[in-house]
């Protein structure tokens, strides 16, 4: 199945919508070019309204917040859900201000959402709208419990209509009945700026060629980041690099990856709810 959703992407090279910030609008740009789709990022308000509706998928990006590309990103997401297009939220650092809170609230309002993906603290934030940190990276997951982290994903994924993924150490993709935990990655992805990002952005492409199974595609997308770390963290220690390489070696095996060819299978388990 992996395979298949992957080489979709491939096939129909979607046009992905990125409204991103522009820590990490390169690197974003370049994994969804790595991964075989083609990437524009577009946020005059102007504008976002007919490049989205050119887009096979469109991706909003909290990172880096000002007034006009807020509204931007409301009127693209409002055109998005008039199309059928998927929007796919990424929630970057929203307990670090109220100003981040209250324009979240406003798209959750205003734009539904097919998939949010954020780390523990950025989710729990989410669904509680208390602070649970006021930074972008975090181990929070190693502080929690994972069943009550799948607890919380279930419940928003419920309440929100929208897949929720919760990266970190390890992944959670949940929807309100179906939940997978994906044991894929390695810690020195957390060394480079923008790999939560990019996983959003990947996540906006394999959403995009696979309109109409985006809970297998979110799954596909987080195994494909994950499997991709290993792969480049494994060559760095070959040529005994840095994050510089890291860097690089990341979205070079992006472009490689092929599903069909991982070796020992792919490491995930399956939750489902019976009633």
């Amino acid at each position: 199945m992996f395979k298949q959703i992957a080489s979709k992407v491939h096939e129909v090279r979607p046009l992905i919508h990125c409204i991103t910030n522009y820590v990490s609008a390169n690197d974003c740009a370049n994994v969804l070019l790595a991964c075989g789709a083609s990437p524009i990022m577009a946020d005059d308000v102007h504008e976002v309204e007919e490049i989205t509706a050119s887009a096979q998928a469109l991706v909003l990006n909290l990172g880096t917040p000002n007034e006009s590309k807020f509204i931007s990103m409301l009127k693209a997401g409002q055109k998005a859900n008039n199309l059928g297009i998927p929007v796919i939220f990424d929630p970057v650092g929203i307990g670090a201000s109220q100003f981040r809170k209250d324009l979240a609230k406003t798209l959750l309002k205003e734009v539904s959402f097919s998939v949010i993906r954020g780390n523990a603290s950025e989710i729990t934030t989410l669904a509680t709208w208390q602070n649970h940190s006021s930074c972008i990276d975090t181990n929070a997951l190693k502080r929690s419990s994972y069943d009550m982290l799948i607890e919380l994903a279930k419940n928003l994924s419920e309440k929100l209509g929208s897949i929720i993924v919760i990266s970190g150490e390890e992944d959670i993709i949940s929807s309100p009945h179906i939940t997978y935990r994906v044991f894929h990655g390695h810690p020195a992805m957390s060394t480079i700026t923008g790999t939560g990002c990019m996983l959003t952005s990947l996540i906006g492409a394999y959403c995009g060629a696979n309109p109409t199974q985006l809970l297998q595609a979110t799954l596909a997308a987080t195994l494909a980041m994950g499997l991709s770390g290993e792969q480049a963290y494994s060559k760095l220690c070959q040529i005994q690099g840095g994050t510089g390489s890291m860097h690089i070696l990341l979205i070079d095996a992006i472009s490689l990856l092929d599903f069909s060819k991982v070796e020992g299978g792919l490491n995930y388990e399956l939750y489902e709810k019976l009633s």
